[in-house]
């Protein structure tokens, strides 16, 4: 509206969206559509991955004059137990976080990857292998310097997402490490995401969906490149 109206009026709206795979539903209720929304113009699309986040950016989105969508990962509505404060408080929207500092490769995720990768990080630093984590949290508006910067610092990056692996919201974040910070590469950008099909029906779910296994392989071959 913004655009067609050229800057006279405004939708400010929010969409809850509940999203993605993991628990055993039917095929068409666990795709992940991050990917199509981001390519909207004017659509903001954002992805909690804790309840702090949820809140926070929930707030930030509802005082937006935006059109956001609020993509929730069904995965993780009962899975994940965090205080949260009762006060009114904002997480900016646009702005990645990183959850780990590390050195020797970049991984970004978000939403429900984010515990899978994680439980990764767990069986590298075992092998003594240091991952500096981002969570993403915004689809659009990306957050370009902060991958920029962490990329130019470790050498290397892997991003972990849900849906399909071909014109996702991976293959956009490697182009970025490859347009930002080319020089500081020591190994080519790589992607641990779902297969170019829709979810399989729960039987096949399980090696569908990215587990701690799948992305420490990555680390594993990246490091090693």
């Amino acid at each position: 509206m913004r655009n067609r109206s050229r800057g006279k009026y405004e939708t400010p709206i929010v969409i809850r969206m509940p999203y993605g795979g993991g628990i055993n539903a039917l095929e068409h209720h666990s795709e992940s559509m991050e990917a199509i929304f981001g390519h909207i113009p004017g659509l903001k699309v954002v992805v909690p991955s804790t309840p702090h986040d949820a809140k926070g950016m929930l707030i930030s989105a509802i005082e937006s004059n935006d059109t956001i969508l609020f993509m929730e990962p069904k995965r993780i509505y009962r899975a994940i137990k965090q205080q949260v404060a009762d006060g009114k408080y904002t997480i900016p929207l646009g702005k990645a976080s990183v959850l780990s500092q590390g050195n020797d490769v970049t991984i970004v995720a978000y939403g429900a990857m984010i515990r899978e990768v994680q439980r990764a990080m767990v069986m590298a630093k075992e092998q003594g292998i240091s991952v500096e984590l981002i969570d993403l949290r915004s689809i659009y508006p990306i957050d370009r310097e902060t991958i920029a910067k962490s990329v130019k610092k470790t050498g290397r990056i892997i991003t972990v997402t849900e849906g399909p692996r071909s014109f996702g919201v991976g293959s956009e974040i490697s182009q970025i490490a490859i347009e930002e910070a080319f020089l500081s590469l020591e190994a080519p950008p790589s992607r641990v995401s779902g297969f170019d099909t829709i979810v399989p029906l729960p039987r096949g779910e399980y090696h569908y969906m990215q587990d701690p296994y799948k992305i420490l392989y990555e680390i594993e071959r990246i490091v090693k490149y």
